[in-house]
């Protein structure tokens, strides 16, 4: 078993000189992008936590022809991997979303992240994976303007004012109904476990 740990590096020059190379972990690192790998055919575990990935899809086209015995691999802590825990604007279906095109891409893998691969997801991997692709739209600057100025338009959506706003009447009295809550809509869809 050959084990290499590397860090603070820009580049994986060298790296084809580890043949039998099974285990690779390169977390913490300047690495972008545009990673290539050399054929490293014994790799079955890869870390590429907290590096500075933004996307996904080039990675996994490399791996998929780079390291075919890919097994565990891990990419937490990028913007690649859209894990709730780094970006307040992600949830987990954003990350289940992430996890079957990655599985569409590798399907030998046995383990992504930190959770085991299970059999529904890889089902769902191979019909409809390569569709999950989470695609953030390019701000188009001429269209971003548009929108936030105002139209100017010769009519308001809102009525006029038919009176003076200091002018208020309101109406005070006293509600002889008592709610319980029993007969209560939204505590129907609140389970015991949630409490």
């Amino acid at each position: 078993m050959f084990f290499l740990s590397i860090s603070l590096c820009r580049s994986l020059e060298g790296l084809d000189g580890f043949v039998c190379l099974e285990e690779l972990i390169l977390d913490n690192n300047q690495l972008g992008n545009h990673i290539t790998f050399p054929l490293l055919p014994y790799l079955h575990t890869l870390t590429l936590n907290k590096k500075y990935l933004t996307e996904v899809e080039h990675l996994l086209d490399t791996l998929a022809t780079s390291a075919p015995a890919l097994e565990y691999l891990s990419l937490l802590g990028n913007q690649a991997c859209p894990n709730e825990l780094v970006s307040t604007e992600k949830d987990e279906d954003d990350y289940q979303r992430y996890r079957y095109f990655v599985l569409n891409k590798l399907p030998n893998l046995k383990f992504l992240d930190t959770r085991k691969v299970t059999s529904k997801e890889r089902e769902v991997a191979s019909s409809r994976g390569a569709f999950m692709k989470v695609v953030k739209p390019k701000e188009n600057k001429l269209s971003s303007d548009k929108e936030s100025r105002s139209p100017d338009l010769p009519y308001t959506p809102l009525p006029s004012a038919s009176r003076d706003p200091t002018n208020h009447r309101g109406v005070a009295g006293k509600c002889r109904y008592i709610y319980y809550g029993k007969h209560s809509e939204g505590n129907r869809f609140i389970r015991d476990d949630q409490l």
